[in-house]
């Protein structure tokens, strides 16, 4: 039977139809829905959230150790928090078929830069197969776990935030399951990786990359498509569908194994097609490697280095003209959205409060990062998942009274269980007088509202633990933990500078739900209203970055009438948090009835 499914959707079911007994993930776009579906859809398939990407990947690791077919789905980026345990599973191999799902973002759509993980497949001396639509995302996922379970080799299984999210026809078939005996095996000399072990396991890794270098020759994902031989294209992914979009009559050599590489299959193809391109997303990784065999070829000085291809980009890039258009593009100017924290978003509020006491905020990410966007403009650096405590206690201790008193971090409650742990704990641990505020909104939000160990609810919303920060900041031997509801942004100011006041690290949990959760508001969804006529035009309700506040121009002011405008209230974005009528000076603001 055909279905329509996206490519994440095409993933889930390919781990359910070959025989995966256990899934684990972190959310991040594009890779989020993956577990989103099998917690949905297939529940013959152990699956959970995990506090962090390097978790997910160990969790897999240990059903795969059992002899189960394992998964485990992150973006990019989460492929660097579990670098890891990931170099080493290179070493120790799976026993049962591991599949590792990595989604890139090239042109960083929801990111915080662009990295191309075919680079830690080689890195890691692992094979790397990607997908070009959401019939092949379903079909390699079994290929993968083949690939695994015969080399003995944890998969990466690369997607892009294309093949992810579109959608195309999939053939579904029944669940096979694996063919490994389960059970707990002992193999110290081949998991245990002491010095002596690990030695003896390096000559394999090496065997093994060799061994699929050969196997990829034959690989039937790899395969040529022979057209005009004026023009041999070498791609893989969504890049191929772009170019085969714009070049019908080329030559292709579609890769669906992009590492190791068929030598032997793309030295004949070279030798087959007058001219050789290698069309691919992100890095030259496909071209540095057909150049290293001495074959002439061309590739990033027509698409560039950065940024997502397109069938515009592609055929530019191929004949220096395009007449191809995007699906989605159309010929009208949309007005700008710029991204913003929704109404009656709890984080508004404590940056209102965090602006009065006039600090330095080290950022982390989360939906509190667009806390970085004017007018609210209050996050000062922002490097990864996790950084945030361990930047402004590092700035707190080097700097001394320079930064006593002002450095304060953020971290959301997602990303504190994530990566904010242990920088908590080295805080309390080596000291100093940072004041760390985590924004408790009882979900991971910015990914679509997951669960996490904080929120007492699994992934297929079975009850379970709720985790408590503040237990656990006063287990890590923090004196100075305060609770506050943010929505009071007087309390929450004057809670913050009191902290900042202390000679010591201290905690500040700011804890309100994520407006958009329905089963925990506390918002009382009675919209507030603007009396223009009271309203003074100070624009201090505007800075909060409400969008459900504008500011009304007065194009013919009344005789007296100093103001440029006043504010106004849309009531039908309004939710009532009420952040705004804290910060108003004139009394202007009032519940609509």
């Amino acid at each position: 039977m055909k279905q329509l499914m996206s490519g994440n959707e095409a993933i889930a079911r390919g781990a359910w139809e070959y025989g995966v007994r256990l899934a684990s993930a972190y959310p991040g776009t594009p890779s989020t829905e993956i577990l989103e579906y099998i917690g949905e859809r297939y529940p013959n398939i152990k699956a959970g959230w995990a506090p962090n990407e390097k978790v997910a990947v160990e969790v897999a690791a240990g059903a795969a150790y059992g002899g189960s077919r394992a998964l485990a789905a992150m973006k990019h980026v989460g492929l660097n928090v579990a670098a890891d345990p990931f170099m080493t599973l290179s070493y120790t191999g799976v026993n049962g078929g591991f599949v590792l799902v990595v989604c890139d973002d090239p042109e960083m759509h929801s990111s915080q830069n662009e990295q191309d993980t075919r680079n830690f497949a080689k890195f890691g001396k692992v094979p790397c197969v990607e997908p070009s639509d959401s019939q092949e995302a379903k079909d390699l996922i079994g290929e993968a776990l083949r690939i695994s379970e015969e080399f003995d080799t944890l998969v990466i299984f690369r997607s892009s935030t294309r093949i992810s999210h579109s959608m195309s026809l999939v053939e579904t078939k029944d669940r096979v399951e694996g063919t490994r005996e389960l059970g707990l095996k002992k193999d110290p000399m081949k998991f245990v990786m002491l010095p002596a072990m690990a030695r003896r396991r390096h000559p394999v890794v090496e065997q093994r990359l060799k061994d699929l270098a050969a196997f990829a020759e034959t690989f039937p994902y790899n395969k040529v498509i022979m057209g005009d031989a004026a023009l041999g294209i070498i791609s893989s992914g969504a890049a191929f569908q772009y170019a085969r979009e714009v070049m019908p009559s080329a030559s292709f050599l579609k890769l669906g194994m992009v590492w190791p590489l068929p030598e032997k299959m793309i030295r004949d193809f070279a030798s087959r097609v007058k001219r050789l391109v290698v069309i691919e997303e992100l890095d030259p990784f496909i071209e540095e490697a057909v150049r290293l065999m001495g074959i002439k070829v061309e590739g990033k000085e027509l698409t560039g280095l950065t940024g997502e291809l397109t069938p515009e980009k592609v055929e530019m890039a191929l004949t220096g003209k395009s007449s191809a258009k995007s699906i989605g593009s159309i010929d009208m100017e949309l007005p700008l959205r710029p991204p913003n924290m929704c109404p009656g978003c709890p984080h508004r509020a404590t940056f209102t409060a965090l602006k009065k006491n006039k600090v330095y905020v080290a950022g982390d990410i989360g939906c509190y990062t667009l806390g970085a966007l004017p007018p609210v403009g209050m996050l000062d650096n922002c490097l990864c998942m996790g950084a945030g405590i361990g930047i402004a206690s590092g700035l707190d201790r080097s700097l001394g009274e320079l930064a006593r008193g002002k450095a304060v971090a953020v971290i959301g409650d997602s990303t504190f269980f994530h990566s904010g742990m242990t920088p908590l704990l080295e805080l309390a641990y080596n000291g100093g007088s940072t004041t760390v505020v985590i924004m408790d909104n009882r979900t991971t939000a910015m990914t679509g509202a997951q669960d996490h160990p904080g929120t007492g609810s699994t992934l297929r919303e079975d009850p379970t633990i709720k985790a408590d920060i503040a237990k656990l900041a006063d287990a890590f031997g923090f004196k100075r933990i305060s609770i506050v509801v943010p929505y009071d942004v007087k309390e929450t100011e004057k809670v913050i500078a009191e902290e900042l006041a202390a000679n010591e690290p201290s905690l500040i949990i700011a804890r309100a739900p994520c407006a958009l959760l329905k089963t925990e508001r506390i918002l009382p969804d009675k919209p507030l209203k603007i009396d223009a006529d009271l309203c003074k035009g100070c624009k201090a309700c505007i800075n909060t970055g409400c969008p459900a506040l504008e500011f009304v121009k007065i194009e013919e002011p009344k005789e007296g009438d100093k103001r440029k405008g006043f504010s106004r209230i849309n009531e039908a974005l309004c939710v009532g948090c009420r952040t705004c009528f804290e910060v108003c000076k004139s009394d202007a603001i009032q519940e609509a009835s």
